[in-house]
């Protein structure tokens, strides 16, 4: 089959102009120079034969490759990253103070750590000790129904404000539960945060007279009473927390759970 070139150089050649003598050696002069006739019509001369220059196989080739190019779509822009959704409270807290809140609801700070499967829900208080009093037993009780992850906001006699977040709701066990999401935290005054380690699995414990969050060589993380007045801070090997209060021991002023489902 001929070529498209070819075809076309075959029509051109069909019917060459008559009475010129040195049509031959002009001919095969153009095309050693890459010259072909083409019949055109001039208004003074009429119809008269002249030769232009086709473009090469090769020059076709790379014509319609550099076309590709252009005709190619620029990828999208990646769609800008979603702002954090902030966290809504319920009802106002007796711990955090107007600085926390703008770290927590400006900044994100905390947010930023929530598992993504609870950022944005709100945050409904089930037990404060200003409402429901000093006593882990009725903390308990007031979890019970619900499963979903809790917050515990610490403020301690000297203005420490402090806390754990669990994976899943404070109650009773016979052993350590929860999960790798568990955290302490501290506001001092920035927020602090202390993830899993991964060392162990001591996340929370529930006893009638005590309630553990983190533990390794036999000091615990968070560590309260069961009157909810007095609690105690270590460095342990679950977070490699710093002491979260001022002082390892310390006397809680007021306690706050508040569950995030």
């Amino acid at each position: 089959m001929l070529t498209a070139h070819a075809a076309l150089n075959a029509e051109l050649l069909t019917d060459p102009p008559r009475g010129h003598l040195a049509w031959g050696s002009q001919h095969f002069l153009g095309q050693a120079q890459g010259l072909y006739p083409v019949l055109s019509c001039d208004r003074m001369k009429g119809w008269q034969w002249r030769y232009t220059q086709l473009p090469t196989e090769m020059e076709d080739t790379l014509s319609g490759e550099e076309g590709e190019e252009e005709e190619e779509e620029e990828p999208a822009p990646a769609p800008a990253p979603q702002d954090p959704v902030e966290p809504q409270l319920t009802e106002a807290s007796q711990v955090l103070g107007a600085s926390e809140i703008k770290q927590l609801q400006l900044h994100l700070q905390l947010s930023l750590h929530l598992p993504p499967r609870v950022t944005g829900h709100p945050w409904s208080l089930v037990f404060c000790t200003s409402r429901d009093g000093f006593s882990l037993r009725r903390l308990y009780r007031q979890m019970e129904g619900h499963s979903g992850p809790v917050l515990l906001l610490l403020r301690d006699q000297d203005g420490q404000m402090f806390g754990a977040f669990s994976s899943s709701a404070i109650r009773l066990s016979k052993g350590f539960y929860g999960t790798g999401e568990t955290f302490l935290f501290s506001f001092s005054p920035q927020l602090k945060v202390f993830k899993w380690t991964g060392h162990n699995s001591f996340f929370v414990k529930g006893d009638l007279d005590s309630l553990m969050m983190g533990s390794g060589s036999g000091q615990f993380g968070l560590w309260l009473d069961g009157d909810l007045y007095h609690g105690g801070s270590y460095p342990c090997a679950t977070f490699n927390n710093e002491v979260l209060a001022r002082r390892e021991q310390f006397c809680i002023k007021e306690l706050e759970a508040w569950v995030l489902s």
